[in-house]
């Protein structure tokens, strides 16, 4: 199933460190399989994917969503 997030991408240092997108909501993802050009501490964007319950990470901060498209949005 697909979903849709807003929120804001922010590196965190568990582990060896991991990009996480926290929502407006205050759910934290961890984002995996992301295009380098999203990966930008602190830019606000749109974000759809799938929630994967099958994807174990060593920073286990949150769910991990596997990005299929994104928009960063205005600030």
């Amino acid at each position: 199933m697909s979903i849709t997030v807003t929120g804001t991408i922010q590196r965190s240092d568990m582990g060896a460190g991991a990009w996480a997108l926290s929502t407006d909501d205050g759910t934290t993802y961890e984002v995996h399989n992301a295009p380098q050009d999203l990966l930008q501490q602190g830019k606000k964007v749109k974000v759809t994917g799938q929630i994967r319950e099958d994807v174990m990470t060593v920073a286990m901060i949150g769910p991990v969503l596997e990005v299929r498209s994104f928009e960063m949005m205005s600030e």
